[in-house]
């Protein structure tokens, strides 16, 4: 796009501190009347000062050396000029000063990016999502102040190098006190994160190449624990001494027979339980994580749970439907409760929602579309990493295959013997 507008840079001192032996220089860039000031920083005296020229008196190398600095400032700023007509940008004194002093979308830091991030999506996405996006940025600033000995690097410095080192960063971190470290999918999750404030700063225009594009985030697909039925069965028949692992237990038990997660659990109202048109009890509750609405009916041993803590919670001010404790807490005594049973898998409150998706309802018949509902998923593939399709149900489900092919057969006339005893017969 042709650009008409006038530029005019000078340089020029000034008085600020009422000391004609102390004066200020300054960098002046007009476009089309309108001025924008740039402090360079630099001190002279005004009888060293040649007002014409914008420039030091004098042939000493401290003199030289300030014109030197002088003239590169003059051409750096014709350069942030030119670099802004070339992207048709549209050309201001502000503008021209930004692109100077580094301050426009050019120059704009994977910290600045991050910050942005993490500030407008605080209020869009939940608290335990947010807290990840604060883990990994706590990581990449341990990154860049251990591979750059910096706190902070540009976006236009981001390459594939950078996400490749970043990446064994992760894999590599030894914390200071003893915890556990990131695996692979860790790993990933926290590139994950990365990609996404990356796809945003693409997006906001402050990068121009996702670096990226070439990078394949890889996921190891790992068998999540739930429970089979005979250990569904062990966790329904023991019986506790304590009323917090009693509790646990029963809280545990009814996301088995609910699909709930954990805080979908602890967020269920009184008021949330309501009588259907078939005559029984649904829980109509939305979904923490997704917001997305589930409808889920009560299966018998649900509700008796719900009935059992009824008493306790009808004196409960918040008008919650269960007693749960803390996430901590509950997953803390349900280690204890799946020893005492003999279980030995590791077993956390989200093993529920699996538990339920396998064992409870695809591997008693119910179609993996309904339990999609149930579970309140969005896609059909987020349900699949949930359900398991169990060997008993492969083999029932090939049993039927068999006695749809027998009835055929039989329908047709045809032989049932093997092809080679066939063969012999004739």
């Amino acid at each position: 796009m042709r650009n008409n507008s006038t530029l005019s840079v000078i340089i020029f001192t000034r008085d600020i501190n009422y000391n004609p032996k102390r004066l200020t220089i300054y960098a002046r860039i007009t476009v089309d009347g309108r001025r924008a000031e740039i402090s360079l920083k630099r001190y002279t005296s005004e009888s060293m000062w040649d007002f014409s020229k914008g420039r030091v008196i004098g042939t000493t190398a401290k003199t030289r050396m300030l014109n030197s600095y002088l003239d590169e400032v003059y051409s750096q700023i014709l350069d942030a000029h030119k670099e802004l007509l070339g992207e048709d940008k549209v050309i201001t004194a502000q503008a021209i000063k930004a692109r100077y002093l580094g301050l426009d979308d050019q120059h704009k830091t994977l910290k600045e990016l991050v910050t942005y991030h993490n500030t407008n999506m605080d209020s869009v996405l939940k608290y335990g999502t947010m807290k990840n996006y604060y883990s990994t940025e706590r990581y990449l600033h341990k990154f860049i102040r251990d591979k750059f000995k910096t706190t902070d690097v540009y976006l236009r410095q981001l390459n594939y190098r950078f996400i490749a080192d970043f990446e064994q960063y992760l894999r590599n971190y030894q914390p200071e006190t003893p915890r556990r470290i990131c695996a692979n999918n860790g790993a990933m999750k926290h590139l994950s994160r990365l990609m996404k404030m990356i796809n945003l700063a693409v997006r906001l225009e402050w990068l121009e190449k996702d670096p990226f594009k070439n990078f394949k985030l890889n996921f190891q697909k790992h068998n999540r624990s739930y429970l089979s039925e005979r250990e569904l069965a062990l966790i329904e028949n023991t019986t506790f001494k304590g009323a917090g692992y009693e509790k646990v237990r029963n809280i545990f038990l009814f996301s088995c027979y609910t699909g709930l997660s954990y805080i979908d659990v602890k967020e269920l109202m009184t008021n949330q339980m309501v009588l259907g048109n078939d005559e029984n009890y649904w829980l109509f509750t939305k979904r923490a994580k997704t917001n997305e609405i589930v409808k889920i009916p009560l299966l018998p041993k649900a509700r008796a749970i719900i009935e059992k803590y009824s008493d306790e919670m009808a004196h409960h001010p918040g008008g919650k439907l269960l007693p749960v404790l803390s996430n901590q807490k509950t997953n803390s005594y349900l280690k204890v409760i799946t020893k005492a049973c003999n279980i030995h898998k590791n077993i956390t409150f989200h093993a529920a929602r699996h538990t339920f998706a396998t064992t409870v309802t695809l591997s008693n018949g119910v179609p993996i579309e309904t339990v999609s509902k149930l579970l309140g998923h969005t896609k059909l593939t987020t349900t699949q990493i949930y359900a398991r399709v169990l060997e008993k149900k492969i083999g029932e489900d090939m049993q039927n295959l068999m006695d749809v092919f027998a009835a055929k057969e039989k329908l047709n006339g045809n032989s049932t013997l093997p092809l080679r005893e066939q063969r012999a017969s004739v």
